[in-house]
């Protein structure tokens, strides 16, 4: 049923994805299914793009591709039924773009708990449940 899976991961707080990814394990298990772990780099600012070394965006994709090759071989997922990916842009838009590019069946992302700015901004979590062609499961931390 679930052959795709895409997990959204915040590096700055992998803590909070650790809940995500057991899902996404267990159900890829299940499923006999591929997970791809995905992170989403903010653009960088047109003001401080003067202040930054030419080369800052290849150097955070860099960082980025890093960390999420350790968080793929810590969760206990087959490496042949785990992949990683960056995109730079903003958080829900690239989620989506990414589900859509891999065909995922399933989102399995954690979200915090609604604040009130949430109900008033919005959250990642709550653009991707309202605009995703697939499920989201999304996992309370």
């Amino acid at each position: 049923m679930f052959k795709s899976i895409l997990v959204p991961i915040d590096l700055a707080d992998t803590d909070l994805a650790k809940p995500a990814i057991a899902t996404a394990a267990a159900l890829s298990q299940t499923w006999s299914g591929s997970v791809r772990l995905l992170n989403v780099l903010p653009m960088t600012p047109v003001m401080l793009a003067e202040y930054v070394p030419a080369d800052f965006d290849a150097q955070q994709r860099a960082t980025s591709e890093e960390a999420l090759t350790i968080v793929a071989r810590e969760s206990g997922i087959e490496a042949s039924r785990i992949s990683t990916a960056v995109r730079q842009g903003g958080i829900y838009h690239e989620i989506l773009e990414e589900a859509t590019a891999i065909k995922a069946d399933l989102i399995v992302m954690t979200s915090h708990r609604p604040a009130m700015r949430t109900y008033f901004l919005g959250s990642n979590a709550g653009h991707v449940v309202r605009y995703a062609r697939c499920s989201v499961l999304v996992v309370r931390h």
